[in-house]
């Protein structure tokens, strides 16, 4: 992933220098493993422990003659050993082993750093919400205005929808969580499964069945919960650039007034490019995961048909799920809220907001639904037809005021009746809050 859209702290598991150290800690640990088990001198695996080592740039160098990375990596480390105790660094193993498992160790690690910025998000949006919990505006379906709701509630909504991310994400931690040693084709041919069983226990992995290679299925479960994640923060991110259009402005991400530009050209200009740019990432991450898909469909025990697609899928759709929760978390935090505009608008469509409550009375009043339905209807459209208040035309048919007095009207029109059960959507986030996910593997 290029710099713009990662951070430091994940983009460092993704390096060389981190790769191969995981790699060499696999290879350390099975030689201890070994020793335990009488096969491997312990003084020869005392001496790995203390001097197995490598450089990155060594290992580059070698794989230019090797043609393979793996070997031209156990060369490096063997070298640096020293014999005889460096012959056996990568006993038993084949290349497979060291690098599925060691992967393993990397992504559980993303995945606690994709974790925690979807905790902290998922607090911020709450906090939010209750900022909120009771600012009326009007809800949309399809675009058109259709019946008050308040800003609390949908803030609420977004906050319920990472905690069901944060769930797929720790599922998918699980299912990656996961390590083999097991050889060539998984029958443990010349390794040990206590080997296996010595290596995971110490990476906090669970040791399972596989072929040459961990089946790509958990792989792509990973894939899918960064997909996920990119899909629920363009979701909130794409409400965002909404209710920040001119003709509606109700809601409008940061901007640094004095240092941004929101334009090369008109200085007026304050467009919602955070939004925009999280939105697009999320496209990113849905590519990937059609690539991961791909790669569960391997020929036999094992190709390698997925090893270039994940050298780029894998680290990208970390960093850039990682990403766009960081990204989107400071916008939650600085958006601009304007309560008076979304009256403004909940009142521009003329009352129609209430043309509900106006029905269901009719029916109360004795009406069939069909009938009730159509006479509101007939007054809605003049509404939208003469540009006139909702309750007035209503007021001025005999068919409703004949079934409806003036009170009766008045209480259809009540804003504070309209979201006055939104606390049930508080509920079950008070709720949620009180019960966080684990993580646990092993």
């Amino acid at each position: 992933m290029i710099p713009r859209y990662s951070l430091p702290e994940m983009s460092a598991l993704f390096t060389d220098d981190h790769r191969f150290a995981a790699w060499l800690e696999v290879e350390v640990l099975a030689c201890e493993a070994w020793a335990e088990l009488g096969v491997v001198p312990s003084e020869h695996a005392a001496a790995i422990r203390e001097r197995a080592g490598f450089d990155t740039q060594a290992v580059h160098d070698r794989e230019a003659v090797t043609d393979h990375d793996v070997a031209a990596f156990v060369d490096v480390v063997q070298e640096r050993v020293g014999p005889p105790a460096g012959g056996w660094v990568h006993y038993g193993l084949t290349s497979s082993d060291v690098v599925d498992t060691a992967l393993s160790v990397t992504l559980v690690k993303a995945c606690d750093l994709i974790l925690d910025a979807a905790a902290a998000l998922e607090s911020t949006i709450a906090e939010r919400a209750r900022e909120f919990r009771d600012t009326p505006m009007v809800g949309r379906t399809h675009g058109i205005h259709a019946e008050p709701t308040t800003f609390g509630v949908k803030l609420a909504l977004w906050a319920l929808q990472v905690r069901r991310d944060r769930e797929r994400l720790i599922r998918a931690r699980r299912a990656v969580a996961v390590g083999k040693l097991s050889g060539a084709v998984g029958t443990y041919s010349n390794v040990d499964p206590r080997v296996e069983a010595h290596v995971c226990e110490r990476l906090g992995l669970e040791a399972v069945p596989a072929t040459q290679v961990l089946a790509r299925d958990r792989h792509a479960e990973l894939l899918y919960a960064c997909a996920s994640v990119g899909a629920t923060v363009e979701s909130f991110a794409l409400e965002i650039r909404h209710l920040q259009r001119t003709e509606v402005r109700e809601v409008e991400e940061p901007f640094r007034t004095g240092s941004q530009k929101g334009s090369s050209a008109m200085p007026h200009k304050r467009n919602p490019v955070k939004c925009e740019q999280l939105c697009g990432l999320a496209r990113v991450l849905r590519a990937n995961l059609q690539a991961g898909l791909e790669n569960v469909a391997l020929w036999h025990e094992r190709d390698i048909s997925h090893s270039s697609v994940e050298r780029v899928i894998l680290p990208d759709s970390l960093m850039l799920a990682y990403y766009v929760l960081v990204r989107f978390r400071t916008v939650v935090e600085g958006m601009r809220v304007y309560p008076e505009r979304m009256i403004e608008n909940l009142d521009s469509s003329y009352g129609l907001v209430f043309s509900q409550p106006v029905l269901l009375a009719l029916i109360e009043a004795g009406l069939n639904r069909d009938d009730a339905y159509r006479l509101v209807q007939r007054s809605a459209m003049r509404a939208w037809e003469e540009r006139r208040a909702f309750r007035d035309i209503l007021a001025e048919d005999d068919d409703v005021t004949g079934k409806l007095d003036a009170g009766r009207l008045d209480a259809c029109f009540d804003l504070r009746h309209a979201i006055a059960r939104v606390g049930r959507t508080f509920d079950v986030l008070d709720e949620m809050e009180k019960s966080q996910p684990t993580r646990e593997t092993t």
